[in-house]
């Protein structure tokens, strides 16, 4: 079976390239186009050339922003057989963050519109499921539950000693929290803070630059397992907003990447599926009482069944893919 995967940017997504090596090493022949445009339009108009000349057995499209593909299901019966839709962020609450409820009605038009097209649904966590459902009432379409976790190979590595860093790693955004990050380390002038990634306003940012700051920048994701297993604590410092019941420990990459290199984290603005251990999540308004509380504290031991990784998936990604034949 010849399966498609689809995004805004394929080559770039993740997650869509998690899901395509499992898929290879479950025997599936996999395509994935690379655009090399950002323009939603032709974006659009690309994929539905390469539909056309490929003719792929089914089609795996990978949600954000759902408009570049609402009428994909329109070749669907002449040009593929089947429709997965992966539901992994709620694009009509981000537009509402921005565009008030006009953006929300319309992306999530969008997003009904492709669940209805979908011969089935996968997604990241339990509230995205749960979300997803609301659009295909009539319980005809499966929900397929498969999280954000690592590649078991992400462990791999030198082992790094611990330099007593407080890390932060990610975009460099006041939504990713750079904002709270920089104020900890105002308060806490004698402890070590590192941010791991960039931005387009990271020079804004860190204009100011704190001597207990160290600015690494965009790092290649080979090197950040070695840079996180020297911090102390790695923080995902994010304030609560419409997004924070859809942002869980199964849907974080860079959560579950700390967690499974066994270090402390302390998290706000997200919601907890599950027991984990090493993991706190407080209201974004106590991070600096839980950091200080936590300074001088080690995380617990880890156990095979702490860790979480993305070959766990590997059964339900088959039985997504048997149900769709």
């Amino acid at each position: 079976m010849r399966v498609l995967l689809l995004a805004n940017q394929p080559e770039h997504t993740t997650r869509l390239k998690m899901f395509q090596a499992t898929l290879e090493e479950l025997g599936y022949d996999t395509l994935v186009p690379k655009f090399n445009t950002r323009n939603w339009i032709q974006i659009s108009r690309l994929s539905k050339q390469f539909i056309k000349k490929e003719k792929p057995d089914v089609v795996h499209l990978f949600n954000v922003p759902d408009i570049i593909y609402h009428d994909l299901s329109s070749l669907k019966g002449s040009y593929f057989k089947k429709m997965i839709y992966d539901y992994r962020s709620p694009w009509g609450v981000e537009l509402e963050m921005s565009l008030g409820t006009p953006g929300r009605i319309m992306a999530e038009y969008f997003e009904k519109k492709l669940a209805t097209s979908a011969d089935l649904i996968t997604t990241v966590n339990e509230p995205l499921g749960e979300k997803v459902k609301t659009y295909i009432k009539d319980g005809t379409r499966e929900v397929y539950e498969i999280p954000n976790y690592p590649k078991n190979s992400f462990l791999a590595g030198e082992a790094m000693a611990e330099d007593g860093a407080i890390t932060f790693l990610g975009r460099v955004c006041e939504q990713e929290g750079i904002g709270k990050f920089l104020n900890l380390a105002k308060k806490y002038p004698r402890e070590k803070f590192r941010i791991v990634g960039d931005g387009p306003f990271s020079r804004l940012y860190l204009a100011k630059k704190l001597p207990n700051v160290e600015f690494m920048g965009w790092q290649p994701h080979e090197k950040v397992a070695g840079i996180v297993k020297k911090a102390k604590i790695c923080m995902i410092p994010r304030k609560e907003n419409t997004l924070t019941p859809y942002s869980t420990d199964k849907s974080i990459w860079k959560l579950n990447e700390y967690l499974n290199l066994g270090k402390l984290v302390i998290a706000s603005g997200i919601t907890k599926e599950e027991e984990r251990k090493n993991l706190l999540i407080v209201k974004s308004s106590e991070l600096e009482n839980v950091v200080l509380e936590y300074l001088d504290k080690k995380p617990e031991k880890l156990n095979s069944g702490d860790y979480r990784f993305w070959e766990s998936n590997t059964s339900k990604i088959k039985e997504t893919y048997e149900q769709i034949q």
